[in-house]
């Protein structure tokens, strides 16, 4: 059931609403859509972007006492040093491994066939929710396994455990291994669930975004977890704890795992959430 999960429509509307913005991608972009190097240059660009908006945050946050109000530590600004430090690894990783990667797929890999039909609303959302689940899951047993076992925890995890207060472009502060590791499960679970390429990519996008929300350093009111009701997400916050805690909050996106395993802790609060408790007592 699993592998159909994407097929479910739970009253969602089967008239694709995508069908519009498929066919005008399909008849405008197609050699570019079915190159092997889009996915790549889609994921790279988002996190680009992405971190250069949170890195502008980040220096503006100091001088900006509305903006330093949502740090999880507003006392502790990121340096200059911490962004060139964090920048060069990432650098580093896209020129040796990504790229070599991306220009191995291009060579090798055949484009890819585009069906003509979009995925229907359902088949779209259900879709990337039931990669995030897989993948929540993937990650949870994977970071768990890195931090039990001292010599993976040494060789492959600890360069990511080196900045307590995690800021956006410690996202991507990996080390080689982990960083194909996340990239294999992105690129898998679509294929397992057996989404269409246009769900893949929205996955792959949303993967992104909240994988460096969970890094960003900040308790937004709009953040996903204070948006999802009953503690479900965990976000920034609960990832904020995991660095300072590390052998707590494993999963990266959800708290059901560490609810059932007994790792979850709630370590960490931002000004802005003790802004918040304090009104409401």
């Amino acid at each position: 059931m699993l592998f159909y999960v994407a097929n479910m429509t739970f009253g969602l509307p089967e008239t694709s609403v995508l069908q519009p913005i498929w066919d005008y991608l399909h008849t405008n972009h197609e050699s570019t859509l079915r190159s092997p190097l889009f996915p790549v240059l889609l994921s790279v660009s988002t996190y680009l972007i992405l971190v250069a908006l949170f890195t502008v945050v980040d220096v503006l946050a100091p001088y900006c006492p509305s903006i330093n109000r949502y740090k999880i530590h507003p006392d502790k600004p990121v340096t200059w040093t911490d962004i060139w430090r964090t920048l060069g690894l990432t650098t580093y990783n896209h020129l040796v491994y990504i790229f070599p990667a991306t220009v191995g797929q291009w060579l090798w890999r055949p484009p890819i066939p585009l069906p003509k039909e979009a995925p229907t609303l359902s088949e779209f959302l259900l879709g990337i929710l039931g990669c995030t689940i897989l993948f929540d899951f993937q990650y949870y047993l994977w970071h768990l396994l890195h931090h039990k076992i001292g010599w993976l925890y040494r060789t492959f995890h600890a360069i990511h455990h080196q900045y307590n207060e995690p800021f956006s472009l410690v996202t991507q502060y990996l080390s080689a291994w982990e960083l194909f590791s996340v990239g294999f499960w992105t690129t898998l679970d679509p294929l397992l669930l057996q989404c269409h390429c246009m769900t893949t990519w929205g996955f792959m996008l949303f993967n992104i975004w909240i994988s460096t929300d969970d890094h960003c350093g900040y308790d937004f009111p709009w953040s996903l977890h204070n948006l999802v009701p009953f503690g479900l997400w965990g976000g920034s916050v609960k990832h904020d704890a995991h660095h300072q805690k590390p052998n707590t909050n494993f999963a990266p996106f959800f708290s059901h795992w560490d609810w059932l395993a007994g790792t979850g802790t709630a370590l960490a609060q931002s000004a802005a959430m003790r802004g918040r408790e304090s009104k409401e007592a």
